[in-house]
């Protein structure tokens, strides 16, 4: 595709997010350099995601394409108590899919030659008419523009706006996958549910989302959980990050890193605080990921010719699950913005029209969070546990993997 004179990018981050906004920049003619600290080939990841029209809307018009089935497709969603009980029911028939569902497409949309990982940011240097950004290895980039979208722990958001700094919320994402195949006869009746259980400590969601290969046939998929998990910050939470060898990670730590003693124990508190079958999915799940969960809300979308994008300008609790959805969202908008941008020299201009679109649906969209997660941080045993929440089970089933429309209510 043919590029305009006077618009180059650079995109920081080769995630969803940065993938989204490279994708829809370069179909607009834009000279688009993608760079992403991760060495080696970008990889896919498992990680369980609720699909909206929205998204594969955007997808598309941003030129990537699947044969796929959007996903596991699930009716409604139910709160379970502690002896398995149905608490409540929603009605809301969608596709659940795996994160890799939307990355593949977007990966394989991009020219490779125009990606390059192992990058590291050092810094950024703004002109009137360029921005450059300086990598670890000593080499430099020079565009009209940037884009941050590096997740919630940016570089880009570290040098433009450094006292945006995450807050953790009390408790960490304990995540698991289970080959639907690794299960006994007992789960079948509750795989394709999308279930919210209250143990009593804290909350476990789960569903099923397609296998390895983005099949949803039955006996080839997998089942996701997330078990929200309070945490105290300082030592108990420092523990849980530190590896076999010694090393803290800051913002959480991979499959393969934790050490057996905090698998074990996590084992032992679903063997004594969830119901048969549920229990089983923690007890089979292999390679744990754990994700400390943290609110962050940047002031702004645009700082001169550079634009936060998704994660790394605002990042919402996953309770909404809304988050690649947000980004695809955001890369769409920068987008649109930049097309009333006739030449370089506008790029602050429509970047500052870019942040004050999509600053009301973040905030509304951390808001929202921040609600639903409430009673987690609090350590209450369920929403209702007290009124003044204004949380039920159902208002909860009805709120969470929606589109945010900018009303957090």
């Amino acid at each position: 595709m043919a590029t305009i004179p006077g618009r180059r990018a650079i995109v920081i981050g080769g995630s969803v997010g940065g993938l989204f906004a490279a994708n829809l920049l370069h179909r607009r003619g834009w000279d688009v350099r993608v760079y992403d600290r991760v060495p080696g080939s970008l990889e896919s990841r498992g990680t369980g995601i609720a699909h909206h029209p929205e998204t594969e809307a955007i997808l598309a018009r941003a030129g990537a394409t699947d044969q796929h089935a959007p996903g596991v497709r699930v009716e409604g969603r139910v709160a379970v108590g502690p002896g398995g009980e149905i608490l409540a029911r929603q009605h809301y028939p969608q596709y659940v899919t795996a994160w890799g569902r939307v990355f593949n497409p977007l990966r394989l949309a991009f020219p490779a030659a125009r990606m390059r990982t192992g990058m590291e940011l050092r810094g950024l240097d703004q002109g009137a008419e360029s921005v450059t950004a300086h990598f670890a290895d000593g080499s430099s980039a020079t565009a009209e523009l940037l884009v941050g979208a590096d997740g919630f722990r940016s570089t880009v958001r570290g040098v433009v706006a450094p006292a945006v700094q995450p807050i953790y919320c009390g408790y960490v994402g304990w995540r698991g996958l289970v080959e639907e195949s690794a299960f006994s006869a007992a789960f079948a009746p509750v795989f394709a549910q999308f279930t919210f259980l209250f143990p009593g400590h804290g909350e476990f969601i789960g569903y099923p989302i397609p296998g390895p290969d983005d099949s949803a046939e039955p006996g080839r998929r997998r089942y996701n959980f997330l078990w929200y998990y309070p945490v105290d910050a300082g030592a108990p939470l420092d523990d849980l990050l530190t590896d076999a060898a010694g090393t803290r990670h800051a913002f959480s730590i991979a499959p393969g890193l934790l050490r057996p003693g905090p698998i074990a124990a996590v084992k032992a508190d679903a063997a004594a605080r969830l119901p048969e079958p549920y229990a089983e999915a923690v007890r089979r799940a292999e390679g744990f990921l754990v994700q400390p969960i943290y609110d962050l809300e940047s002031p702004a979308m645009n700082f001169g010719r550079v634009a936060l994008l998704g994660d790394a300008a605002c990042t919402g609790r996953p309770h909404i699950g809304v988050g690649v959805l947000k980004a695809a969202e955001d890369a769409e908008a920068l987008a649109e913005a930049l097309d009333a941008a006739p030449d370089g020299a506008a790029v602050p201009a429509a970047l500052a029209a870019y942040s004050a679109r999509r600053l009301p649906p973040s905030r509304a969209a951390i808001a929202l969070s921040r609600h639903l997660g409430a009673f987690i941080e609090r350590r209450l045993p369920r929403p209702e546990a007290d009124p003044a929440l204004g949380l039920t089970l159902e208002r909860l089933l009805a709120l969470s993997g929606r589109p945010i429309d900018g009303n957090a209510d």
